[in-house]
């Protein structure tokens, strides 16, 4: 299968340097300054499981795609999917699967609109990794897998052939029969994580170990899935219980990339990961759920947002 890969950042450059690590036929859509970078450093991966510097990875410029892609992976910034739609709408053939890893959910509507379902499947990934200014991609915790399955009209065995593709290359990759409730599950996670950590400018385990701490992420967590549960998906207890560590042990370190961001005065998806789950409780079919929490986070981040240049 022939792999695009929208940018070389963070996400998209570890996962699809994993896949050309392992041999798979991978090319980075980049723009004219990374594809300079990459050609002159290579693909630099620092990593507790294992570091890799790829020399001379393929790169292709948006304007030079002549040839559908069999794959697609997206995992850019969800106030960046314009421009990226953009940039590889001549890679989308009639077969073309285009794997997602966008957070919330509104991502899906836009792509829809633009591709139809059948081409856009759902996705949600778990990695913990940064871009420094020099492109060397940081993965910062041993984490890294991703699940992805059809939304639309099943394509035969579409899912499991992306499987075989992109297993074996250092990370868990996985077909999914419930992917639209693994991505809601991680909206509740990723939401929980984002909004307390930035609003407190702190680590979850450190807000846990604040006076009130605990109960405060815990009210968040269930204000943001009772929006989840009214729109068909409440959070299974398994997945709060796996999740449960990593939120409040004690003294952990665990942030989220919103919190990175907004200590390097950057740009965040204020309105993509808070402000449409607001949204959500406002026009759902049950009434107007109450999330004062979550309209407290929503207030704070639109505040910083308004403070950019």
């Amino acid at each position: 299968m022939r792999i695009l890969v929208i940018g070389a950042g963070a996400t998209g450059g570890y996962f699809g340097g994993r896949l050309l690590q392992a041999g798979r036929d991978v090319t980075f859509l980049v723009r004219p300054k990374r594809a300079e970078l990459l050609a002159k450093n290579g693909l630099i991966i620092k990593s507790p499981v294992g570091d890799v510097t790829l020399k001379n990875p393929p790169t292709v410029l948006a304007e030079k795609i002549t040839t559908p892609f069999d794959v697609i992976i997206l995992s850019c910034k969800a106030y960046d999917l314009d421009d990226a739609i953009a940039s590889f709408a001549a890679a989308v053939g009639p077969d073309t699967a285009i794997i997602p890893f966008l957070n919330g959910m509104k991502h899906l509507d836009v792509l829809d609109a633009k591709f139809g379902i059948d081409r856009v499947m759902g996705g949600q990934c778990q990695v913990a990794s940064m871009l420094d200014a020099e492109g060397v991609i940081h993965h910062l915790a041993p984490m890294h897998s991703m699940s992805f399955g059809e939304r639309g009209t099943r394509k035969d065995d579409r899912a499991k052939r992306i499987e075989a593709t992109l297993q074996g290359a250092m990370f868990d990759a996985r077909a999914s029969e419930v992917i639209m409730q693994e991505m809601y599950e991680k909206w509740v996670f990723l939401a929980t994580l984002a909004g307390a950590t930035s609003l407190m400018r702190a680590p979850a385990g450190h807000i846990t170990g604040a006076p009130g701490g605990e109960q405060f992420i815990r009210a968040l967590r269930s204000e943001i899935a009772s929006i989840t549960e009214a729109a068909g998906h409440a959070p299974r207890p398994e997945f709060l219980e796996r999740t449960a560590g990593l939120l409040f042990t004690p003294g952990s370190p665990l942030t989220a990339s919103m919190l990175r961001d907004i200590r390097s005065n950057a740009r965040i998806e204020a309105d993509q990961i808070i402000g449409d789950l607001i949204h959500r409780a406002e026009t759902n079919k049950k009434g107007v759920l109450n999330v004062p929490l979550l309209r407290i986070v929503y207030t704070h981040l639109k505040a910083y947002e308004s403070q950019l240049a």
